[in-house]
């Protein structure tokens, strides 16, 4: 059933599997982090530093809108990957159908969404005036294009179920080049300001997207449907539903923890706005390999759940948690050596970064010292959602909320920038912890449930 490009985790080392996985991914992450950061300089060089913040504020909002939409992408392959360890080629298949429905009304809901309500969102986080118009421009074209974006990572996704992490590469590589000759032609030459930031980008997910379909059509048999898997699958896609909406609510949880954050921040002006946008872009990129790691494991839970490997599952959990004690500890000393030097690609020359630097270093310190605590949220709930726990993994999703809740609305009320950007570290230290706690539960529970199965089937 496996192509050259596939990758079969139910079997070989733990570690050796999650690297030669992962290593795509992070490299891909990366490419995607640098064209984020090239259109972000594009922007504050050419536009200007009201159009850099203006970006900047409208992150949250981004992640808030594609986290729903990614985290029911990512919720309907894993059903995918437990079929593919389980050698189910026809549910495979059907998995692939039915989860293409979905993603079209998923993506007909988020646009109206963002139509609907955008102007109200952007007022309710407190953005300021003078950059309000920017961002107004920049979020509703890229919520726009929503469909493209789906399709491909819908795409990239199903890939990444049965062990392929190459070709997602590649295909992200083609629309982050496509994505930064688009930024200088419709910004420098047509001068279309985050108007034409956002559609370079949803140009080139667009082709992003056509390129993925068009490969698992011609070159991936066990995910290219037959006439008959092109009927709604009732049982598969309510099990994709049951799988990708605790996901969805997760991401919408913390996104809107993260919009609470955005408007705690903008409570201290533009200088602030501008300084945590730069900071975030350099953050994203530093911290590329812990998310890259977490992509990985759900595939690689999610075949072996499919193969009832318990043993092999907290091998997998051990080596990433090992993986990321060495990364995490590298990636805090280089994110505070080099953000004061970073920051200035990100600014036209002569302007004066030091007002910027004093609120970007209080930031980066403290997340720093917090990054382990992500590492272990990303293991833990991915690993959670990739054995079929959508809904026990939401619950992290709950947590980082609550902390950032609080602390955002503390940091508004005592007009305290500390605690405002402190709601991201804090809110990382309170889920991860949680995460081990869950996790221990939910595997403890799988492995005797597996035992009693095997009881039964003697």
């Amino acid at each position: 059933m496996a192509s050259k490009t596939d990758m079969d985790m139910t079997c070989g080392n733990p570690m050796s599997i999650i690297l030669k996985f992962t290593w795509p991914l992070m490299l891909g992450n990366i490419i995607q982090q640098l064209y984020n950061i090239v259109d972000t300089i594009i922007v504050g060089r050419f536009v200007g530093e009201n159009a850099l913040a203006a970006v900047g504020s409208t992150g949250t909002v981004m992640f808030l809108f594609f986290g729903i939409a990614n985290g029911m992408v990512t919720g309907f392959t894993v059903l995918t990957s437990q079929r593919y360890g389980a050698k189910d080629e026809d549910g495979v298949k059907q998995t692939v159908t039915n989860g293409a429905y979905l993603c079209i009304l998923v993506a007909l809901i988020q646009v109206t969404l963002s139509v609907v309500f955008m102007k109200d969102l952007l007022t309710l986080m407190n953005t300021p005036q003078e950059i309000f118009d920017d961002a107004y421009a920049y979020i509703s074209t890229i919520c726009m294009g929503m469909i493209a974006t789906i399709f491909y990572n819908y795409s990239a996704s199903l890939m990444r179920a049965i062990g392929n992490s190459k070709i997602p590469l590649f295909l992200l590589m083609i629309a982050a080049g496509l994505n930064v000759i688009l930024d200088l032609v419709f910004i420098i030459v047509f001068g279309l300001g985050t108007f034409g930031a956002a559609f370079a980008t949803v140009l080139s997910q667009t082709v992003s997207a056509v390129l993925a379909i068009i490969y698992i059509a011609a070159k991936v048999p066990v995910l290219k449907p037959q006439a008959r898997h092109w009927k709604i699958h009732g049982r598969t896609a309510g099990r994709q539903i049951v799988l990708g909406l605790p996901m969805a609510l997760q991401y919408g949880i913390t996104a809107s923890g993260t919009v609470i954050m955005q408007s705690a921040i903008n409570r201290f002006g533009a200088v602030a706005v501008t300084a945590v946008t730069a900071t975030n872009k350099f953050q994203g990129l530093i911290t590329m390999g812990i998310f890259s790691v977490g992509q990985t494991m759900p595939a690689y839970v999610g075949q072996n759940t499919g193969a009832r490997k318990m043993s092999r599952i907290r091998e997998g959990i051990i080596a990433a948690m090992k993986l990321y004690a060495v990364y995490c500890a590298v990636a805090a000393v280089l994110s505070i050596t080099l953000t004061p030097f970073v920051m200035r690609i990100f600014f036209a020359p002569g302007v004066d970064i030091s007002i910027y630097i004093p609120y970007a270093m209080i930031y980066v310190v403290e997340c720093v010292i917090c990054y382990f605590p992500l590492a272990l949220i990303f293991i833990f709930r991915n690993s959670m959602q990739g054995a079929g726990y959508a809904f026990t993994a939401m619950i992290l999703g709950i947590s980082e909320f609550i902390a950032r809740l609080i602390c955002s609305f503390l940091s508004m009320y005592l007009s305290n920038y500390y605690l405002a950007v402190g709601a991201d570290p804090i809110a990382w230290v309170t889920a991860g912890i949680f995460g081990m706690f869950l996790a221990s539960i939910v595997f403890g529970k799988l492995k005797k449930k597996w035992a009693s199965e095997t009881i039964h089937a003697v």
